[in-house]
């Protein structure tokens, strides 16, 4: 008999630097876009003007939301590695305080304090596993598990970009109006969100009319203020 434990289930991957901005960068770019065109056609109907309104507002927030994460993320990390190399500081000048320390740990989830000591002694006779179990417990990182800024920085671009594409591209192919990109982004922002639901707890529909709301409040503030600085001839 195999003395390996028998693995029943997977998780899927929480803690990798690609899925929170790849989403939040599609959803914002389809949101943004969509409420900067829907703002630029309340006070103009020159298809023109509108299609290089939603250009701008792709290039911009593209690079805007990559520069953003890559800084965020950026900082985030540098942070954890202070961290993390004060702690490897202390496990190297306090080794015993540290081996208590996390055999105490151990004992506050319900290890019988010999079991708890004898563990947190095995641990620490390998500094690198040490220190991946002391970052785990008190930081709640792994050191060689740290996000990248920039897969952060590129999943933001691109998913912003094809968001924000999506109600551009009537315009681009002669469209008139505002009544087929704003179809297209409604369409758009019901699947964004029904397809964010295959990593949630929440079903395909609720998602969906969630983004869908959000999106279609967003475009109609915009487009009533564009409305009325175009009537007022600003």
């Amino acid at each position: 008999m195999s003395g390996r434990a028998e693995i029943h289930h997977q998780h899927r991957d929480v803690t990798g630097g690609w899925l929170r901005p790849s989403v939040f960068g599609a959803m914002d770019g389809l949101v943004s876009n969509f409420a900067l065109i829907a703002g630029v056609a309340g006070g103009t109907t020159n298809t023109r003007v509108i299609a290089l309104g939603g250009v701008a507002g792709l290039a911009a927030g593209a690079l805007s939301m990559a520069g953003g994460e890559y800084v965020s993320v950026a900082s985030q990390r540098e942070l954890a590695q202070a961290e993390i190399a004060v702690e490897r500081r202390e496990l190297a000048r306090h080794p015993d305080d540290e081996q208590a320390e996390l055999a105490q740990t151990f004992v506050d989830k319900g290890v019988a304090p010999d079991l708890a000591a004898e563990v947190a002694r095995q641990i620490s006779a390998h500094p690198e596993r040490a220190l991946e179990v002391h970052s785990r417990n008190e930081l709640g990182v792994v050191p060689g598990e740290l996000p990248s800024p920039m897969v952060a920085a590129v999943s933001s671009f691109l998913s912003f970009a094809v968001g924000a594409v999506l109600p551009l591209l009537p315009y681009l192919f002669g469209a008139q109006g505002l009544g087929v990109p704003a179809t297209v982004s409604c369409v758009a922002l019901f699947a964004a969100g029904a397809l964010v639901s295959a990593v949630t707890a929440r079903t395909w529909w609720y998602s969906g009319l969630r983004q869908l709301l959000v999106g279609a409040v967003a475009a109609g503030v915009t487009f009533g203020v564009g409305n009325l600085i175009g009537a007022a001839g600003l």
